[in-house]
């Protein structure tokens, strides 16, 4: 039974999903907002440097936004006070949460011993560095890295040649075809900066990841616009986001993108959990890129 301070696992779902359609409805994507900082484009990070993953990294994205943060450095209240820090007196903290599943062992109706999985999800709360007193120096924000407008990067360039992915250019359209499997994309002399080209590619390489013999990620789509490819849209949209955060590129919205909002708040409206869901499959997509550098 959760603790009167402790929200239920639902409640958690529901508050959170509220709080992100309301972002939506206001036409803030929290996955986008914060991203002009004083620290070069990163994921939210713990107090020792790990990344943030999944939903995590939208939520406190989200955060960043609304409150202008500007680290991407975040705390609980013991983590400061061991670091002889004190959170500011007055200080709202922010919500992360932690999924796990417990392991009970009970016995059926035969007697014997079987064994249950129970998944359950808690809130813990967290403050960003800047809400800190008394950090060491090592916690003040590095600079911003100078980007050399208009000219390919070769590290990231690198990144998406180790994927293996058919990438094709021409034509004035960006899309994964499943059947052919490849990714087609405009010129890169086309896009207004490197960072809108990168960021395009790891949208339509969050795509590309779905397909059978890779991650085989299918939500029922059946035609363009419909529940389905909804879906599959805001997970490659979570996708892009946190594949340009750890390539430290600013991910700029793509104006075509507008388009599917409403059909996003429609999901997250009908589905609650569905934003934990697409923030998973996005984190997976993420992580078989990364994985692929090694190859």
């Amino acid at each position: 039974m959760s603790r009167p301070d402790e929200p239920s696992r639902s409640d958690l779902h529901t508050r959170i999903t509220r709080q992100i359609v309301a972002q939506l409805e206001a036409g803030v994507r929290p996955w986008t907002q914060p991203w002009a900082a004083l620290e070069s484009v990163s994921r939210p990070l713990r107090h020792d440097g790990t990344p943030y993953q999944g939903i995590n990294v939208v939520l406190l994205w989200g955060e960043a936004a609304a409150r202008g943060f500007q680290s991407a450095t975040w705390m609980t209240f013991r983590q400061a006070l061991a670091l002889n820090a004190c959170v500011r007196k007055g200080e709202r903290g922010s919500t992360v949460v932690y999924a796990d599943q417990l392991v009970r062992t009970d016995a059926d109706d035969a007697g014997e011993e079987a064994t249950r999985r129970i998944p359950f999800l808690k809130a813990y709360t967290v403050f960003n560095v800047e809400q800190i007193e008394g950090l060491p120096a090592s916690y003040a924000p590095a600079p911003t890295p100078v980007l050399n407008s208009g000219q390919r990067l070769a590290r990231v360039e690198a990144f998406f040649a180790a994927t293996g992915a058919e990438v094709r250019h021409g034509g004035g359209c960006a899309f994964y075809a499943p059947e052919p499997d490849f990714v087609q994309m405009p010129a890169f002399e086309s896009f207004r900066d490197p960072e809108a080209y990168y960021a395009t590619l790891s949208h339509e390489l969050t795509h590309w990841t779905r397909h059978p013999s890779r991650l085989d990620r299918d939500f029922g789509r059946r035609r363009h616009g419909d529940a389905g490819y909804a879906r599959e849209e805001l997970v490659a949209e979570l996708g892009a986001a946190f594949l340009c955060a750890d390539l430290r590129l600013a991910l700029q919205p793509r104006e075509d993108h507008a388009a599917y909002l409403a059909s996003w708040l429609q999901v997250l409206r009908d589905d609650t959990r569905f934003i934990f869901s697409a923030a998973a499959h996005a984190q997976r997509a993420v992580a078989w890129l990364h994985a692929l550098q090694s190859g």
